[in-house]
């Protein structure tokens, strides 16, 4: 009988995966990860935390499993919260969720239940595990979730190897319909509990409340692009490609290139209390009006504090087709599929959670990895991941640089 340790969050998918486990055979522990308690940097009145976690007894009570709850909060602090404010300092966009994936849940919680004596440990992830041989080895698969809407193999795009070798996806196979209803047959308190939003593993935050903890308000201008000025500045740094085939090494590096803009680009338009609470895509917050169309976040400067915004979600200052990957910052699932320098590969790529998948090519320098795409993308921010695919199989991912 093989042993389980469960990250059992409170929410119904946990829940439903510790259920499961169970009724396959295997020895089954719930463990609870409490991972904020810092009352200095205030979240909400509520206390997410403790509700989380009593549901989570209350699971483990039903099931019959042993329970406990562990305290990650120094770690989660130090390499999530830490990490995202030093980020978000520098005009980046980190992704907490992936992070808290590769850094919490995959490596601390999983030493904790390894520690404990299991052989493997399982999460409610939507996404699934396959397991293929290479020269006689067995090397893991990340694949997607079979509900296509709930897929979350890009929240687990920087596991690696030994990780997945240890992982169970108990609910990867299912739809979330079919989770709810074998929650509601088991009479589990979870079955109706709404999906966690905000930070992962800390609930519900505004992130700009969160983020003016620690960086404090600092007035600066927003100031509007007209998308000729922007156009204009594209072309300077770009040579001519075309478009409509693949395109060459050479040209990718000029096309990941981004215009550097300054406040005699455009017109001033408002007022802003930070420059690192704005993110590239972003249109609520603004507080400008009278425009003909809306305005988008083109850009940032944390360094001048200054706002690059444009009009209307096909602004050309908001799309890009290709981006770069520092090599330090490249990480292969599929260590096999390792790309050699100045070898190029027809990939899917996207680069943010429930985006469709997109045409790409990875193109391998001594530098690192170019992304380019056939379509061009909305929004490219550094700090964000962007992870590959060959149909369902997630094979890696990067930092966007």
């Amino acid at each position: 009988m093989k042993t389980v340790v469960v990250g059992l969050s409170g929410g119904v998918d946990s829940s439903v995966s510790a259920y499961l486990l169970k009724e396959a055979g295997y020895n089954v522990i719930g463990l609870f990860m409490k991972n904020w308690h810092d009352d200095s940097v205030t979240i909400s009145d509520e206390c997410p935390w403790l509700d989380d976690s009593n549901d989570a007894m209350l699971v483990a009570e039903k099931l019959g499993i042993p329970f406990q709850t562990v305290d990650l909060s120094e770690q989660y602090k130090e390499r999530i919260v830490d990490y995202m404010f030093r980020e978000y300092e520098k005009g980046r966009t980190p992704n907490p969720d992936v992070l808290c994936n590769r850094e919490i849940k995959f490596d601390v919680f999983m030493k904790i239940a390894l520690e404990l004596g299991a052989d493997y440990v399982a999460t409610g992830h939507y996404c699934q595990k396959g397991e293929t041989q290479v020269n006689g080895k067995s090397v893991y698969q990340l694949l997607a979730g079979a509900d296509a809407n709930k897929d979350q193999s890009y929240f687990l795009c920087q596991l690696s190897q030994e990780q997945l070798s240890k992982t169970l996806f108990p609910i990867g196979n299912l739809q979330k319909s079919e989770v709810r209803k074998i929650a509601k047959a088991q009479d589990l308190v979870t079955a109706e509990k709404k999906d966690s939003q905000g930070l992962c593993f800390i609930g519900k935050v505004r992130l700009p409340d969160f983020l003016q903890q620690k960086l404090k308000p600092k007035e600066g201008v927003i100031v509007e692009i007209a998308a000729e000025k922007a156009q204009e500045k594209i072309e300077a740094l770009q040579t001519e490609t075309d478009d409509s085939i693949a395109i060459a090494v050479s040209d990718v590096a000029t096309l990941a290139k981004k215009p550097k803009y300054s406040v005699t680009d455009g017109k001033v338009v408002g007022k802003h209390q930070g420059a690192h609470y704005f993110t590239k895509g972003q249109r609520k917050g603004l507080a400008v009006g009278g425009t003909p169309e809306p305005l988008f976040v083109i850009d940032t400067d944390v360094e001048e504090n200054v706002i690059y915004t444009g009009q209307g979600k096909n602004h050309p200052g908001l799309l890009r087709n290709a981006l770069f990957v520092q090599e330090d910052e490249v990480h292969y699932i599929r260590e096999d599929l390792a790309l050699e320098n100045g070898e190029i590969r027809d990939v899917e790529a996207r680069i943010r959670y429930r985006q469709p998948l997109q045409k790409a090519l990875l193109h391998k320098t001594e530098e690192g990895l170019y992304v380019s795409f056939y379509e061009p993308q909305s929004a490219i921010s550094e700090g964000q991941f962007v992870a590959w695919y060959d149909g369902a199989e997630c094979l890696g991912s990067g930092v966007i640089s």
